[in-house]
């Protein structure tokens, strides 16, 4: 998978998690909020709903690993390290990037965007191919 098919999906990921918070806080608030602990009401505890968008990237990065049945506990984390490698890197980069651009809107107090609208930005400067070469 492509880098900035990484950086989309990541993008995705976070934006399917603001809905799942918005529509637990919608829940909270027509149901009186539960129990005081945030308990009740609350839709993101759901893991087939929480998992979504994650568990498709992940089934689509991460390679299968072929290890050889006489192969020894080293060898196995070897072949597990380099094959989990350069997917897991690109993730985290993805993750990373996000963060950094949800973090620098915050830090310079733009309250004229939300969330959702940075990410909708640095999804658009993935597709014009900002973030086409680096690590």
């Amino acid at each position: 998978m492509e880098r900035a098919e990484v950086l989309k999906r990541v993008i995705g990921i976070l934006t399917e998690a603001q809905d799942i918070r918005r529509a637990a806080e919608t829940v909270q608030e027509d149901t009186g909020g539960g129990d005081g602990n945030g308990r009740e009401g609350r839709t993101g505890d759901d893991p087939q709903e929480a998992a979504g968008v994650a568990t498709m990237l992940l089934n689509e990065m991460l390679p299968s690993i072929s290890v050889p049945a006489d192969a020894s506990p080293q060898q196995v984390a070897a072949l597990v390290a380099q094959a989990l490698g350069p997917a897991l890197h690109t993730m985290v980069s993805g993750f990373s990037l996000a963060f950094t651009s949800l973090a620098i809107a915050h830090d310079s107090g733009r309250t004229d965007v939300s969330a959702i609208e940075v990410l909708q930005e640095l999804a658009l400067e993935v597709e014009a191919g900002v973030y086409d070469q680096g690590p």
